[in-house]
């Protein structure tokens, strides 16, 4: 790990400027991502904002009927939440699904939704990676393939994004709240946080340099029922080959799908949930369209279709 400077903000507002004036400045909270990052040096910051003191810890009632979360609610105490384990219980499950009780009792909302991704080849800095090093190759494309992309890849990434958590908030149609050097705000429906790689792979959200993340807003709750399958390799702790956050309605007349495992970003096709009445088969094939795979990831596709046809299951009871 390289040697940094640190100090530790105040405010939102304090805390945005101070990344704002220090080049490659990034926020600390949780750390359990950018800790790990740095001892690797695949992020080298010089400097550290600490925003554990801004008191953005609660989960509020909106009066729209929503929630309001804030940007350093703890993974295991959002799970926990009593109002969002009755109303979004596709939320909480999909925490729970994520990462180790350690990790979770230190990784924030914020943190969570700004994990970068777990591809080898981007943590391995002996091999080309677009996200690391902007330009150098992807030795993913044409290397071992097998947990990666199979929607929205392009010829510069394929990596998938690793958040639980954020694919149920994809489902729940969330909005990002953040707070930029000037104490300007800005609110993001998460459909437009998460960017597919494109020719750009290194930028990974809608945030600009310096924007901080000060909470996350759920609409109110939707009735249904609620589920959040992941499947991995390893039971009792890795990334999701195929996970599926999933409201269905009573009698599987209709619902929301989000999918977790197979592309850049947190997946949904809206167009592909009319086709819910009509069972799994129907429904994978919409969410699959355009669909790309390589020898190694093939099985995705299969796995989309069954997962599905086991949510279905359980939403009958």
């Amino acid at each position: 790990m390289k040697a940094f400077t640190y100090e530790r903000a105040t405010t939102p507002a304090e805390a945005a400027a101070m990344v704002a004036r220090n080049p490659g400045a990034r926020f600390i909270a949780g750390g359990t991502n950018l800790l790990d990052l740095m001892k690797l040096q695949i992020e080298t910051p010089q400097h550290l904002v600490d925003v554990n003191h801004l008191k953005l810890d609660t989960i509020e009632a909106t009066p729209e009927g929503g929630l309001r979360i804030g940007a350093l609610v703890r993974n295991t105490d959002l799970a926990a939440d009593k109002r969002v384990r009755k109303d979004y219980g596709v939320l909480s499950r999909a925490l729970l699904a994520g990462a180790s009780g350690q990790l979770r009792n230190k990784a924030t909302t914020a943190g969570n939704l700004l994990q970068r991704t777990r591809c080898p080849y981007f943590y391995d800095t002996t091999k080309p990676c677009n996200k690391r090093q902007p330009g150098a190759g992807c030795a993913a494309i044409g290397g071992f393939s097998r947990n990666h992309a199979v929607l929205g890849a392009s010829d510069q990434c394929i990596a998938t994004h690793p958040s639980d958590m954020a694919v149920a908030m994809r489902l729940l149609d969330a909005k990002v709240e953040t707070v930029d050097s000037s104490g300007t705000t800005r609110i993001i429906p998460i459909a437009d946080f998460h960017r597919l790689p494109g020719a750009t792979p290194e930028v990974e959200t809608a945030l600009v340099p310096g924007e901080l993340i000060t909470g996350v807003t759920l609409p109110a709750p939707i009735g249904g029922v609620h589920s959040y399958h992941k499947v991995r390799d390893r039971a009792s702790y890795a990334f999701a080959l195929v996970s599926v956050a999933a409201v269905i309605e009573p009698g599987g007349r209709g619902g929301r799908l989000a999918f977790g495992g197979l592309a850049h970003k947190p997946w949904r096709v809206e167009a592909a949930e009319a086709s819910i009445p009509n069972g799994a088969k129907a429904t994978a094939a919409g969410v699959l369209a355009g669909a790309r795979t390589t020898p190694q990831n093939a099985f995705k596709l299969p796995l989309v279709e069954r997962t599905l046809a086991a949510v279905f299951a359980d939403a009958k009871g």
